[in-house]
């Protein structure tokens, strides 16, 4: 079967390939701390099944303990190397397979082989302190090659670390109305997009979460992202097709043959 990709919201998708399943940053909440779901409902139950979860970095956004807490037990979960030891409540998920890695790691599971590659974002879990963690990204390969970029700026040697590649699930704005450095807003998505060359792409990790209190502060920074980024990508990549996802919509991208 063709690699599908559905998209939950956020940074949350289900890539399934070669019968395996695997979820990326899970976060199921309506709320989190200051934040609140403005768009799509929570995943549904069947969200949280997967053989196999890759985190990207420790923001609580990414690294979201109680929707790791929703997981089967035994569901093996991939975080950055140093993740427990910054992260203290990880160490009380004692029923899943909790595995640490760090960019060239490389990790079999099911029919899919899944490698760690570098991200350009500040990893810690908080804003200050000496503890740190990578930031990363991942390619999972099986029938198709899937990038799942976690949250990263552009950096130099991009298209080199990640790869020949089919599908990008490429972070395209935020939660607030500014984004900190290292991330990617539509234009510079696109820029990633004409650098890594897939087939398609996917845009995530914009539209679903917002401030309290902050609706009408920029608010084209939380509705216009998707839309935007699927015109810079006709500008810069046009030769590859971008699928703008609702909540909970799914898709079997154009992969190489």
């Amino acid at each position: 079967m063709p690699v599908e990709i559905t998209w939950w919201g956020h940074a949350t998708c289900t890539v399934e390939d070669s019968g395996t399943r695997v979820l990326t940053d899970p976060l199921f909440a309506r709320r989190l701390a200051h934040l609140r779901r403005r768009r799509g409902a929570p995943p549904p139950p069947s969200a949280a099944r997967a053989d196999v979860v890759l985190v990207s970095h420790l923001h609580a956004d990414h690294l979201h303990l109680p929707s790791l807490g929703r997981l089967a037990p035994g569901t093996r979960v991939l975080v950055p190397r140093g993740a427990a030891r910054s992260v203290p409540g990880l160490r009380r998920l004692r029923n899943l397979d909790i595995t640490e890695v760090e960019p060239g790691t490389v990790v079999e599971e099911g029919g899919v082989e899944i490698r760690a590659v570098h991200a350009a974002h500040d990893g810690r879990r908080l804003p200050v302190g000496p503890r740190r963690a990578p930031a990363l990204g991942y390619v999972i390969s099986g029938e198709a090659r899937t990038y799942f970029a976690g949250d990263t700026g552009l950096f130099d040697g991009m298209a080199e670390a990640v790869g020949d590649v089919d599908v990008a699930l490429l972070p395209v704005g935020g939660w607030g109305p500014n984004l900190g450095p290292h991330h990617l807003d539509p234009a510079r998505a696109a820029e990633a997009l004409a650098r890594i060359a897939p087939c398609s792409a996917v845009p995530v990790h914009y539209g679903t979460y917002w401030p309290i209190g902050m609706d009408a502060v920029r608010p084209h920074e939380f509705h216009t992202p998707g839309e935007e980024f699927v015109r810079q990508a006709a500008l810069h990549a046009p030769d590859v097709s971008v699928h703008r996802l609702a909540h909970g919509e799914s898709v079997r991208p154009e992969v190489a043959r």
